[in-house]
């Protein structure tokens, strides 16, 4: 098994504590310069689609490149044997057109990278201009009725009681008793008893089968109303261009609030969201329709996750990149997603985080609200309290956390060994003290991060 090592930041300590001290914000803005390759291990095993599977969407010729490059229906060598299986999202044409490299994550096909960028050389242009992601396969929910409140108070530790209309929230659905991470997900609230509520694609069976039963064995079940959003879009606008790019594409189409007033984003701020009336150009026989914009993303860039109905998800997204043109704003696939999250030092469910791992585990004590330190009532409170108190207050402290590293030398893959570096007696070996969870080249730093 390959083997992770790094110098200590400090004479006598080890590799975990030296890479406490990294900060992957910090990673952020700089220009990239190398190739990312780790994308296979984001390859999640294909899930057949399910007997009510909405059919692929018919033939588009619709793509961003000039009549000289069209590459409308052309494949790349991987998509030739697609298994037939695999579900996919109103993009799933765009991204052929583009010629994207499609993939099986999460039970879908998806693009990894596309034709004009390699995946190194589409990182690079997100931290620098802005970049278009589908994250369509992702699942969306719509929560509402007088026990939602309730409901999600009991799965998440988050601070929903104090959770302002129209504000959002990074969480984790928990396992009862442990404590263990369901899932990781975003709450957002968009009135006193309604919630939008997302959660990852390739947790799709598990989270819908958990959310199912938390809800069935609530006091009250009839109190709350669960609507998955099934097929609805939800692409990601990321990059310091990104709100440019979007303003002038909302303004374009007159697009208003709520209250019939000009959509002004510049009054976005991060963890907020809006609804915008908007005529998709192209569409505009479905008249304006309401779409969900929320400020914040995956990449560590400023950016907006914009949700848009079925029927508008293919036609909306193309405006997006015809409006903005290719000299500032182009598709990306999951190969620069992985790079870039990892560099802002973001958790992959299935990698980073898991069913064994508690929210303190994974340095995410954050979304543990302030009132839910002090009242609880959420499932593993018991541990994850116990954890996040001092042990001179009686506390037990974790024995793992998850932590950020850069690595001298080869890149540090899935699986890998972390050893200590200091603090053992010469000519005996290193101890193991963790297990690499995410790792690859960063395009930004010029070298080789992990985190684990």
């Amino acid at each position: 098994m390959n083997t992770t090592t790094a110098k200590s930041l400090q004479a006598g300590r080890g590799l975990v504590r030296a890479s406490q001290k990294a900060s992957p914000s910090s990673y952020c803005r700089q220009s990239a310069i190398s190739y990312c390759q780790k994308f296979r291990p984001l390859l999640l095993p294909q899930t057949k689609a399910g007997p009510n599977a909405t059919p692929p969407p018919k033939p588009s010729a619709t793509s961003r490149h000039p009549p000289s490059r069209q590459l409308t229906q052309r494949r790349f060598a991987s998509t030739a044997a697609e298994d037939a299986s695999l579900k996919r999202t109103a993009l799933y044409d765009l991204h052929v057109g583009n010629g994207g490299k499609m993939v099986p994550f999460g039970g879908f096909s998806m693009p990894v990278q596309y034709s004009d960028l390699g995946v190194g050389e589409s990182h690079k242009w997100t931290r620098e201009k802005a970049s278009l992601f589908d994250s369509s396969a992702r699942v969306q929910h719509r929560l509402t009725g007088p026990g939602a409140s309730a409901l999600l108070e009991k799965v998440t530790p988050a601070s929903i009681a104090t959770l302002q209309n129209y504000h959002s929230t990074l969480s984790c659905l928990l396992h009862p008793v442990t404590g263990g991470i369901v899932d990781d997900t975003v709450i957002t609230r968009l009135g006193p008893e309604t919630f939008y509520v997302v959660t990852n694609a390739a947790c799709r069976d598990k989270d819908l089968a958990y959310l199912k039963e938390q809800i069935s064995s609530s006091p009250n079940p009839n109190d709350i109303d669960w609507q998955v959003l099934d097929n609805w879009g939800l692409v990601a606008l990321q990059g310091p261009l990104s709100a440019a790019i979007l303003q002038d594409a909302l303004a374009a189409t007159k697009a208003t609030d709520l209250d019939s007033q000009e959509f002004f984003l510049p009054s976005l701020y991060f963890g907020q969201c809006q609804h915008a009336i908007v005529s998709v150009p192209g569409a505009e026989k479905e008249g304006p329709v309401p779409i969900l914009i929320s400020r914040g993303g995956y990449t560590g860039e400023d950016g907006f996750e914009i949700s848009v109905p079925p029927h508008l998800t293919q036609a909306f997204t193309a405006y997006l990149l015809s409006n903005a043109g290719p000299d500032k704003l182009r598709l990306a696939g999951l190969g620069a997603r992985d790079s870039l999250r990892l560099e802002a030092g973001m958790c992959l469910y299935g990698h980073d985080l898991n069913d064994e791992t508690t929210p303190v585990e994974a340095g995410l004590s954050w979304v543990v609200g302030k009132d839910r330190r002090v009242g609880g009532g959420f499932h593993g409170d018991g541990v994850i309290l116990r954890q996040l108190r001092p042990a001179k207050e009686g506390g037990t402290p974790p024995e793992r956390r998850r932590v950020g590293i850069v690595v001298d030398g080869a890149p540090a893959r899935e699986g890998s060994q972390i050893l200590a570096t200091t603090g053992q007696e010469e000519g005996n070996d290193a101890a193991v003290i963790g297990t690499v969870t995410s790792g690859c080249p960063s395009p930004t730093l010029g070298k080789n991060i992990a985190m684990g």
